[in-house]
């Protein structure tokens, strides 16, 4: 497949720039994709009619808007779509091969990443409603209605959802998907190396009967990205801490940063812990480690030793393969600097005397790894004494966690935020104290990977109270 030109989409008006930047197949110097960008000043002049594409969703019914993404999802994920602006047509395989080349991941897990998109999409229904506590999506239409027995009207807290997306995972689109069905419009800005996703999602919406103004998509700069950020009533930011801070106390902004997701084993249940390491070993590695609701600490009362090795041996089973092999399972990193400032960090914190490299002695070779012309960090588990370690709260882009040792009573003192934390204990007040914890997002009692979420318990955010607030209201009877 020849390299397409991606270009800007400007309320479903594709535009091609004369600022053109180009995505080399990773570990080559042949083209991938072409992408045109945008400036700034573009993406401020175009902001401000983001009404007129809000007004192009309001007037469609909201059960239509269901069904066409539902009717997406299998577009999404069994049609030849158009890619770019020459009439090229994009294949499923042919995507799993284009984002291969630019992101590093193996095509099994792009093709998991893709059945889980396709999955937001058919259960839309049922995410409004988790989203909502039941309300019936017609209130969206009519502007007020019921819900248990009360009167209750929404209004919208914007004319778009403005998303600034990573590229180290596909299944982040997943976040945003549900915003069309509530009629809000979305502009995105892609991350680099990933364009492929939000333009294919785009183009099976659109097949599937929605209104091409609903969609923008602005390749840019940080000069862009800040005046999206700045301008829009709501926006979804991905991105590291340094990123995500400095915009966490802003209402219009949801973060999405580091997770640093825990997987913990009470005092009452740490006699069994052999039969936890299939659960720990899924929420360390799933989807190459790179998401943020997988484990990278792992607390438990004692056996700390035993556990770090029971899981060091699994996770280090995990290997660079071929990107085509089915048996692929670690992702390569885009950006070679990056894997070498992970290694890095990480052999940086391995000078104390307090943290230990438990996975050294079973993998091939060094965590570093060079493959096909890509960099690969193996899978790594830490052994730290105490929380006082530097590793012992890190969180990285491969399959990497700690092992630390802390009394059940001192845990909730010692972990500080977790997006996600599996306990594995019946100690109910224990459980109760869990529950109290306000730095848990989402909390799991029991034998639960930290990486099986359910989209209509969100893990982090809200979006149907993101996009909407709730108005109080009375309408008088008219003579």
């Amino acid at each position: 497949m020849a390299a397409p030109h991606i270009p800007i989409l400007r309320q479903g008006r594709p535009y091609k720039s004369l600022d053109v930047q180009t995505i080399d197949r990773l570990g080559t110097d042949e083209a991938a994709a072409e992408i045109s960008f945008a400036c700034a000043d573009m993406i401020k002049y175009d902001m401000l009619k983001m009404s007129e594409a809000r007004e192009k969703l309001k007037a469609m019914k909201s059960s239509d808007l269901i069904e066409i993404t539902k009717k997406a999802g299998e577009i999404f994920l069994n049609d030849d779509l158009p890619i770019g602006v020459d009439g090229m047509m994009q294949s499923p395989e042919d995507y799993v091969l284009s984002l291969a080349a630019t992101s590093g991941l193996p095509h099994s897990l792009i093709r998991m990443n893709m059945k889980r998109l396709g999955a937001i999409f058919g259960q839309v229904d049922d995410i409004f409603q988790g989203l909502t506590r039941g309300l019936d999506i017609n209130v969206l239409d009519k502007g007020y209605g019921e819900q248990g027995g009360a009167p209750v009207s929404f209004s919208p807290t914007t004319n778009e959802l403005a998303v600034i997306l990573p590229s180290n995972s596909p299944a982040v689109n997943a976040l945003w998907i549900p915003s069309i069905a509530m009629k809000v419009p979305v502009l995105l800005k892609p991350g680099r190396e990933e364009p492929w996703t939000p333009w294919r999602i785009i183009q099976a919406f659109i097949k599937a009967g929605c209104p091409p103004e609903a969609f923008s998509v602005y390749p840019t700069q940080h000069d862009g990205s800040g005046a999206i950020i700045r301008r829009a009533g709501r926006v979804m930011l991905f991105g590291d801490d340094s990123t995500v801070k400095q915009h966490e106390h802003d209402p219009r902004v949801e973060v999405h940063g580091t997770g640093y997701s825990k997987f913990v084993i009470g005092e009452d249940e740490i006699e069994n812990w052999e039969q936890y390491i299939d659960s720990i070993v899924e929420s360390v590695s799933a989807n190459s480690g790179r998401s943020c609701i997988c484990t990278s600490t792992i607390v438990v009362p004692k056996y700390g030793d035993e556990i770090a090795e029971a899981v060091a041996k699994r996770v280090a089973e995990i290997k660079p393969l071929a990107q085509d092999d089915p048996e692929a399972k670690l992702s390569g990193f885009a950006n070679p600097k990056f894997a070498e400032w992970i290694n890095e960090a990480v052999e940086e914190g391995l000078k104390s005397d307090g943290a230990r490299d438990v996975t050294a002695k079973y993998r091939e070779g060094e965590r570093f790894h060079n493959r096909d012309g890509m960099n690969y960090l193996q899978p790594t588990i830490i052994r730290c004494d105490s929380f006082d370690e530097e590793l012992a709260l890190r969180e990285f882009l491969f399959p990497f966690a700690s092992v630390v040792e802390c009394p059940q009573a001192e845990v909730l003192d010692k972990v500080g935020y977790s997006l996600v934390m599996t306990a594995v204990t019946k100690d109910m007040e224990w459980i109760n104290k869990l529950f109290d914890c306000p730095e848990i997002e989402r909390l799991n009692i029991g034998n639960i990977p930290t990486n099986r979420i359910s989209w209509n318990q969100p893990h982090e955010g809200n979006l149907f109270e993101f996009l909407y607030t709730r108005r109080s209201f009375a309408i008088a009877e008219m003579a």
